[in-house]
């Protein structure tokens, strides 16, 4: 079964507190009711299981957010939130109905944001890849609109990155202005080689995408972590050059 039809069909979903969780039973209570009366009293999911709950609707929930930024919800953006996320097309309208409600829901997005950083406080390579998803998102029909920018810096800092780390984020996926390798890297351009070299290792072990799944991140969505990947070998490949580095 793919993590959404076990979010969808409140496998774990009833585990799940919080503003999250709450929203999950207001569209899928009696779902989740039926699941907790298959569970002995005390005995519950697994963390990382809950973990992947709460990521999972965290994808929907803030996105569904996000289109109201800039006023309008493209069929493009759409799309790519289908294609990034890897929706079955039987959970389409069960996804659709989450998102409905989220997006109806008079409740800002901080909240939301603020518990997923919360339970994801020391694994900030998978609130980074969320934080992906939605740059992704938002960029599908091609523009970065400012409401957007002020929407994922927010999201950003109620995960706890503070402005440097955003804007490293930002670079690894929309560019720098001169499409700075060493901003994706998160490093300034005058550091030594064995700075360099560190900032890379950290990235690529932070971000690897088997560390990400043992730390509650949904085997469906590991895309954007090989992307990201892809992305910091990349600036590093072009600083190397640069550098000449050994």
């Amino acid at each position: 079964m793919s993590i959404w039809g076990k979010v969808i069909g409140g496998v774990a979903g009833f585990a799940l507190g919080g503003p999250l969780g709450a929203l999950l039973g207001t569209v899928f209570g009696h779902a989740i009711d039926r699941s907790r009366a298959h569970h002995r009293r005390g005995r519950g999911p697994a963390t990382v299981q809950t973990k992947q709950t709460a990521f999972t609707i965290a994808v929907i929930v803030l996105n569904a957010k996000m289109a109201k930024a800039d006023g309008r919800v493209t069929h493009d953006e759409i799309e790519a939130f289908k294609r990034i996320y890897d929706i079955p097309a039987d959970e389409i309208g069960d996804v659709g109905r989450l998102w409905n409600e989220a997006r109806a829901d008079a409740q800002g997005f901080e909240p939301y944001a603020r518990q997923v950083g919360e339970m994801f406080a020391h694994d900030g390579a998978v609130l980074e890849s969320l934080l992906g998803g939605l740059f992704q998102v938002a960029l599908a029909d091609g523009i970065l609109h400012a409401n957007e920018i002020k929407f994922l810096e927010q999201v950003a800092r109620e995960f706890g990155f503070d402005h440097a780390q955003f804007e490293r984020i930002r670079a690894s996926h929309v560019g720098a202005d001169d499409d700075d390798p060493y901003e994706i890297l998160g490093i300034n351009r005058g550091a030594p080689e064995k700075d360099i070299k560190s900032a890379y290792r950290k990235l690529i072990r932070e971000h690897h995408p088997d560390r990400l799944i043992a730390k509650g991140m949904p085997q469906e969505f590991i895309d954007i972590a090989n992307e990201k990947m892809a992305t910091i070998n990349h600036a590093y490949d072009r600083v190397e050059k640069e550098r000449s580095l050994s």
